[in-house]
């Protein structure tokens, strides 16, 4: 795919893609490239709690597609994915760090997606919200019970032109120093 960029200029770029994807494969060293980016990043207490799934098998992806659509998501089959897992380990006494480390993996994985020249999105509710829908997706991957099921990233070129939501200004969301709402 394109040269990587800078990590600031793929910061600006990443956005949301809930369209349809050309019909060209992600090389499976792109693939292991967003993979490591996702398990490259912080870990509280570093209890590693996040692991992924690769997917580029379309059989597979047609029907993780079809039970995320099932819930209303509606996007369309990607030529790769990657769904992500977690296991909830105490990192001391009962304070547990599993939502940020895979809300770290996935932020990770969606820069470097951006980075490689394809878009994502990350999907989590059309999973979490059906325990139905998490189960089915682990028993297709066969994965064990130690692991929980918590979102799905889609991964490919679009196939139409996305682009970044309106973001609130600076002033408007940090400050120096001091909370200033003015």
């Amino acid at each position: 795919m394109n040269k990587s960029m800078d990590i600031f200029e793929c910061m600006e770029k990443r956005y949301s893609y809930r369209g349809s994807y050309l019909n060209t494969p992600v090389p499976r060293k792109d693939l292991e490239k967003i993979i490591k980016a996702g398990l490259s990043a912080p870990s509280g207490c570093n209890k590693q709690t996040t692991s992924l799934v690769g997917l580029d098998d379309h059989q597979i992806l047609d029907t993780i597609t079809g039970l995320i659509n099932k819930n209303g998501f509606g996007g369309k089959t990607p030529p790769a994915g990657i769904c992500i897992l977690t296991q909830k380990i105490p990192g001391y006494a009962d304070v547990y760090f599993n939502i940020q480390d895979y809300a770290a993996a996935i932020e990770n994985m969606l820069l470097a997606i951006t980075s490689l020249g394809y878009a994502s999105c990350w999907i989590e509710g059309n999973i979490t919200e059906s325990h139905e829908t998490q189960k089915q997706i682990a028993e297709l991957l066969n994965i064990p019970q130690k692991y929980t099921v918590v979102g799905f990233l889609p991964i490919g070129i679009p196939e139409n032109e996305g682009k970044r939501p309106k973001y609130k200004t600076f002033s408007e969301r940090a400050w120096y120093n001091i909370f200033d709402n003015k």
